[in-house]
């Protein structure tokens, strides 16, 4: 039986990655110190015998006992609203929690993933956004202590592959969806659904015509899945590739949930990137991958989680 280490086991994505580990025979140890991430979202896990959780902050020296046989890097706020609260800790964890996790890796001759994000694109002059755009990054505007420390990240995971033969793997994740996202995230679709469901005003920042693609949580754990048993070892892009426009979303949701609530509009945020679309050539060719949960049917599962 394989053992799985996942830092940000406890978030949104994490927990669901750890789940489909554990379905999959592997032990799991998510390691989290809950500062965007919740106990609730393991709680269904924690009876099983396979499954630990360790309380700890991954920029801090990490010391695990027997085996791990991989090693995922998921830790890291994510959503701008947390990131521009913590921009020191949102560096630290993209930093020398990358440090720390990459040199467990080495240790313990483990395969490595790391969790990126479609924010190294920046504010892209490319659409969509395939894996060999360098990116246009403000590395010092107020996104840039994630931008730059997920940038950071992938540049140290492929030097421990180029000097030391680790084999990593990098996912350059783009938005997504689903079940165990906060209320209070601040990104788009738990915004948005909170808004509509309570009878609020729905937030539009700019004119709404900035667009994005959303992938379900489900199909993009699938995809970090193939990556991870893959040969592949540069990074992949992960995400749905149709596009929408956000005023297009914001109707959709007020549509899906009924709601009676306005659609108002606020000043665009600093370095709001204009455009966020995926191109996933390299995923579909290399991983046999691509999403299957229609935005719909997906929004449906989601509003019904914000329901309960």
């Amino acid at each position: 039986m394989k053992t799985a280490l996942v830092t940000g086991g406890a978030g949104f994505i994490g927990s669901h990655l750890c789940e489909l580990l554990l379905g999959k025979g592997y032990k799991v140890i998510a390691m989290d110190n809950l500062v965007t991430g919740g106990l609730k979202n393991i709680e269904h896990m924690r009876g099983n015998s396979n499954f630990t959780y360790i309380h700890h902050d991954v920029s801090k020296h990490i010391a695990v006992n027997g085996e791990v046989d991989y090693v995922l890097h998921f830790a890291s706020p994510a959503s701008p609203a947390d990131y521009q609260k913590i921009p020191i800790q949102t560096l630290k964890v993209g930093s020398l929690g990358t440090h720390n996790t990459l040199g467990l890796a080495l240790a313990k001759k483990a395969k490595y993933m790391l969790a990126s994000t479609s924010e190294v694109y920046g504010d892209p002059l490319v659409n969509p956004q395939p894996e060999s755009y360098w990116g246009n990054v403000n590395p010092i505007g107020v996104r840039g202590c994630y931008d730059e420390a997920k940038r950071f990240s992938e540049a140290l995971a492929m030097a421990y592959h180029r000097i030391h033969g680790l084999d990593t793997k990098i996912v350059r994740i783009f938005n997504t969806y689903g079940p165990r996202m906060r209320k209070d995230d601040g990104r788009v679709v738990p915004n948005f659904i909170t808004q509509a469901l309570n009878g609020k005003p729905i937030t539009v920042y700019g004119d709404g015509a900035q667009t994005r693609s959303f992938c379900y949580v489900t199909d993009l754990i699938d995809g970090i899945y193939r990556l991870m048993i893959s040969g592949l070892n540069e990074p992949v892009n992960l995400g749905n590739p149709e596009e929408h426009t956000i005023l297009e979303f914001a109707e959709l949701i007020k549509a899906l949930t009924k709601s009676s609530s306005k659609i108002i509009f606020k000043p665009l945020p600093k370095d709001d990137p204009h455009v966020r679309c995926p191109d996933i050539a390299k995923a579909k060719k290399e991983l046999k991958w691509q999403p299957k949960i229609g935005l719909r049917e997906g929004l449906a599962e989601t509003i019904e989680f914000f329901k309960k």
